[in-house]
């Protein structure tokens, strides 16, 4: 997070206010959001999806959801490298500017339209910091991926080293609004440095995972800091846990 997180997340929406600024400002800049990905990223944003998809390493013909899919970056690859994805996101333009035959529908992250173990992996491109609330979209991550399935999420996140930090800090906040300005909606692309803000510790996001019922959660740092992937196992229950679930004495009301 920058320096300033605390007081850009009092200033940022929250909530159902959250919910409809985010579904406006993507619906917003939909037309231009590829173009102006590849330009303020120099199309780093390609190697880093393409990444994603490697780091699911599930089976061939997999099925594979696109949570927050956008215009449909990441399915397209998913779909490139053998397995079936089906997209969700919140916004219709978004949806209505996808470039793939890949199924997707409007939906919310936090409650997918998809029934328990439906898929084999999800992935999910920049948009954990743009959920109402992290916690119940892991849940229901876990809920929709069957056991043994694997989750990769690719976010921003910010370089460790100081001078590369305040390259970082200069470019993210002064140069991509100027450049999302002049191709798209400047409000939009002020909103995204900021957004950063809405980021839990990364020590927390990784708990929370566990906490939801995934395994082998790891954090990998790509291109010196600026971008960041989960990856996560859903948990299998092994045959003392279902023993012991099965012995415990059932509540009553």
């Amino acid at each position: 997070m920058t320096r300033s997180a605390g007081s850009d997340r009092e200033s940022l929406p929250e909530g159902e206010e959250k919910a409809r600024a985010v579904r406006a400002m993507f619906d917003t800049i939909a037309p231009r959001y590829d173009l102006v990905n590849r330009i303020m990223t120099f199309r780093m944003d390609v190697g880093w999806r393409r990444r994603t998809v490697r780091a699911l390493d599930l089976g061939p013909a997999a099925t594979v959801l696109d949570v927050a899919c956008g215009t449909g970056d990441l399915s397209r690859d998913l779909q490139h490298a053998g397995y079936r994805p089906i997209g969700v996101d919140l916004s219709v333009e978004m949806l209505r500017h996808a470039r793939t035959p890949v199924p997707m529908v409007q939906g919310d992250a936090a409650r997918l339209p998809l029934a328990d173990g439906a898929v084999d992996g999800a992935v999910s491109g920049f948009a954990l910091r743009n959920f109402v609330a992290l916690g119940p979209v892991f849940d229901e991550l876990a809920r929709v991926v069957r056991p043994g399935g694997r989750i990769a999420l690719l976010e921003v996140a910010e370089p460790s080293l100081p001078l590369l930090r305040a390259g970082h800090r200069l470019y993210f906040e002064k140069v991509v609004p100027r450049i999302g300005g002049l191709l798209s909606d400047g409000a939009a692309y002020r909103y995204l440095p900021r957004s950063v803000a809405y980021l839990p510790p990364t020590a927390e996001t990784l708990q929370r995972l566990r906490d939801a019922g995934f395994g082998t959660v790891e954090r990998r740092l790509l291109s010196g800091g600026i971008a960041q992937l989960i990856t996560a196992t859903r948990h299998v229950e092994t045959a003392a846990e279902r023993a012991s679930r099965s012995t415990r004495t059932p509540v009553t009301r």
